[in-house]
């Protein structure tokens, strides 16, 4: 059977004072009324039953997820008791769904990108998921064609020769080559050549594939996640999992598996992909007013503003102001965050000096 899991484990500090330790970025209801994983949600609904789509999230975050997705059975929230990437999380996910279908093919997405079409998405998907019931050793990542040369996102270089497959309206590619975050000599070159995407971090592959995977290339995970598969729904099931987990290795599955395994391929995503990582990124989704200033905000009287973002999820709290260009202006319960546009990459190190001036670490 086909299954979708939803990664919603991210914290979003680029989006402070709104994200927060207890509030991460995909349950912000930032976009009309919705959440970033309300919108993952929704996008998948059309493809998977609901009793077939698990989010994975940090144990912090359980009860404002299972808020923000209420169609989700209760169960299928699984809360990762520590901080361990993407192989860890990937590996749980994986072994939990092994366990009740040994056949089950898994459908891996992220809470915090948007994706339009919705059914250019969906169709990729239901491709991907096609060729891996017919290909079981394989596994298929989607590439996002670069509209600039990023140095903050990491890049897929496929092969040429497309894969010839019937069944699948999509072109599927022989994926040759994984390429970390470039230099931006390098990210032109990437763009330029036309044989690199952007790595998008979704993936489709069997459940027992990506675990033979791991069991391989990552030895160390092999015996805390047999161990939890084994208490999975049992009355042991969370203190194995607080036990076991945390002895998984901190890594991407990118880093562990995908660089070094063969059968990986690639559909090319012919959509708008926008990964919401920052502030900046809210100019990309939401439509500017006649100043290209960018307002999330229930009330709001801008006076002879350009170019600025002012962002708030109190529907009832006015924000004013006068002759602000390209500025940023976010608002929260207990703080306020007001920065230049240029100096927002520098958010890390104010919270860094917010916490050692108060002991309180990221808020």
């Amino acid at each position: 059977m086909n299954y979708a899991v939803i990664m919603a484990g991210g914290s979003g500090k680029r989006l402070w004072p709104l994200s927060r330790r207890k509030r991460p970025k995909q349950v912000l209801k930032l976009f009309e009324g919705q959440t970033l994983l309300r919108c993952c949600f929704n996008r998948l609904t059309p493809i998977f039953d609901s009793r077939n789509i698990l989010i994975l999230t940090n144990a912090g975050y359980a009860d404002v997820v299972k808020e923000s997705v209420a169609g989700v059975p209760y169960n299928n929230v699984i809360t990762e008791p520590v901080v361990r990437d993407t192989a860890g999380a990937i590996g749980l996910a994986a072994s939990v769904l092994a366990k009740f279908d040994p056949d089950a093919t898994m459908a891996v997405v992220t809470a915090d990108q948007m994706i339009e079409p919705a059914d250019t998405f969906r169709q990729a998907i239901k491709d991907a998921l096609n060729f891996v019931n017919a290909n079981p050793d394989s596994m298929v990542t989607f590439g996002i064609k670069p509209t600039f040369p990023s140095t903050q996102l990491g890049y897929i270089k496929c092969s040429t020769e497309p894969v010839k497959y019937p069944k699948c309206r999509n072109v599927i590619y022989k994926v040759d080559h994984f390429r970390e975050k470039p230099d931006e000599k390098t990210a032109k070159r990437y763009v330029e050549d036309g044989r690199h995407f952007w790595n998008s971090g979704m993936f489709v592959w069997k459940a027992k594939t990506i675990l033979s995977h791991l069991n391989n290339f990552l030895p160390d995970a092999t015996d805390p996640l047999r161990k939890i598969q084994s208490d999975w729904d049992g009355p042991n099931q969370g203190k194995t999992l607080e036990d076991n987990f945390p002895k998984l290795p901190k890594i991407s599955i990118d880093f562990a598996v995908m660089e070094k395994a063969p059968d990986v391929y690639a559909i090319m995503l012919d959509c708008r992909w926008l990964d919401l990582g920052s502030f900046a990124a809210l100019a990309d989704i939401i439509k500017s007013d006649k100043n290209n200033n960018i307002v999330v905000a229930g009330q709001s009287e801008l006076l002879d503003c350009i170019s600025s973002i002012v962002v708030t999820e109190d529907a009832g709290h006015l924000i004013a102001a006068i002759g602000l260009e390209n500025m940023i202006v976010a608002h929260s319960p207990d703080a306020t965050f007001v920065c230049p546009v240029s100096q927002a990459h520098r958010l890390k190190d104010l919270l860094d000096l917010i916490e050692h001036h108060t002991g309180e670490k990221y808020l």
